[in-house]
């Protein structure tokens, strides 16, 4: 049980305001001292965006004359920094890859599912040369411990308060003795399907896009240049989809599902509003249940079949270990899901998180865009095992040398 009694170790970081509550400390001194469900089965994290069509803006961070720095997001508000973070808890993925694509993912401290989460990610890592990641042997912060918060003593928790206010174990004042006492909150993570904000954070709290919030998470890390490189990259890469895209009326309709056990199988919607869509909704598909079906259904292979969708995308088929062959015969050996267009035409496609990151973002951008488009993109390759495919050289959509400089040595 903490001291009740702050040492100074434990009041050297914060200063933070939530929505005009202030949380009084020291200054962050980051180098001073050193459903649907968001679970991991079947990657089933609900969320959505808002437009992630462009790469959105945010406060600049302000130069203070003792040489600290400001930088705010909802529903926090303004936090001052006096150096950059070292150490950064997470709860949610979208967080950790933020911090992984500004070179930090070795500074992170927690995530959700890490062991889990680290063999996803690496599926797309592999194909950024020389880069690493080990989340392994992190602390799984889906029920974040208040006590464990303490002895990981993070620089920056880089998650949303008003998420993890949602949990019996935390009450607001839990949250600001964090703040006061270890160091300040700074994420977002309920525009990830834009819910609803309980009471005592719902005044003001704003929505981000999935790179409106990188760009605000990189001024508190000191990172413009290096969200603005890496910015660079996903707009050429926009720009290129954009121009490719035949007209709506000749684009294929698609459902995504996720489903473990094949008799439970959970649809999600591909262009509601949250960022769990922004490697989708910008490729513009026509959804197959036209709005029958609401994001996090358990649907059927009839159900599925009356909507007869020409792609199926299916979530989960990255996770190390898992059969897409076997996923796939599920449908082609079933009489009725047999019969579905995009199981007789061989379109059932992996793919990998929702709650994705900036680098999974370009990533799920190339393989979406080919998944749906092969005649304008590329073809996919038929994948069913192992890391994200190796993509020809002249038919990629980003530059991975590019990315992989960005992450290991800044722009």
């Amino acid at each position: 049980m903490p001291n009740d009694e702050a040492s100074p170790e434990s009041t050297r970081r914060a200063f933070a305001k939530y929505g005009g509550a202030v949380a009084l400390g020291g200054l962050l001194a980051g180098c001073t001292g050193g459903t649907e469900s968001d679970s991991p089965a079947g990657d089933a994290d609900g969320s959505g965006s808002t437009d992630d069509g462009s790469a959105g803006s945010s406060d600049e961070s302000d130069d203070a004359g003792d040489g600290s720095y400001t930088a705010s997001i909802s529903p926090t508000g303004e936090v001052t920094f006096e150096s950059p973070p070292e150490t950064v808890f997470t709860r949610l993925t979208h967080h950790a890859g933020m911090a992984f694509a500004l070179g930090r993912g070795d500074d992170v401290t927690a995530l959700h599912a890490p062991d889990y989460y680290d063999g996803l990610w690496n599926q797309f890592v592999e194909r950024l040369p020389g880069v690493s990641l080990d989340w392994s042997s992190l602390y799984s912060s889906w029920q974040p411990d208040k006590e464990k918060l303490y002895e990981l003593d993070s620089d920056l928790h880089l998650a949303d308060p008003a998420w993890i206010t949602r949990q019996d174990a935390w009450s607001r004042e839990d949250i600001d003795e964090i703040a006061e006492r270890v160091s300040p909150w700074f994420g977002n993570s309920l525009s990830d399907r834009r819910q609803e904000p309980t009471g005592e954070w719902a005044d003001g709290y704003q929505y981000y896009g999935l790179w409106e919030q990188f760009e605000i998470v990189a001024e508190a890390f000191r990172e413009r240049e290096r969200y603005e490189a890496l910015a660079e990259v996903r707009d050429g890469l926009l720009s290129t989809i954009e121009d490719g895209l035949p007209p709506e009326s000749e684009r294929p309709t698609a459902i995504m599902v996720a489903a473990a056990d094949i008799e439970q199988i959970y649809a999600y919607t591909l262009s509601n509003p949250g960022f769990l869509t922004s490697h989708t909704r910008p490729l513009g598909p026509r959804d197959a249940f036209e709005g029958s079906v609401d994001s996090g259904t358990v649907v059927d292979f009839e159900t599925i079949l009356e909507a007869d969708p020409d792609v199926i995308l299916y979530l989960g088929g990255f996770e190390p270990g898992t059969d897409m062959a076997g996923r796939r015969a599920a449908f082609e050996e079933d009489p009725v899901g047999s019969e579905v267009t995009a199981v007789k035409n061989d379109r059932i496609h992996p793919q990998g998180a929702r709650y994705q990151g900036p680098i999974l973002n370009l990533f799920q951008l190339e393989m979406t865009a080919k998944q749906l488009y092969p005649e304008e993109f590329g073809a996919w390759p038929r994948y069913e095992e192992g890391p994200y495919p190796e993509i020809p050289e002249d038919e990629q959509l980003f530059d991975r040398e590019r990315v992989a400089d960005v992450i290991n040595g800044g722009p």
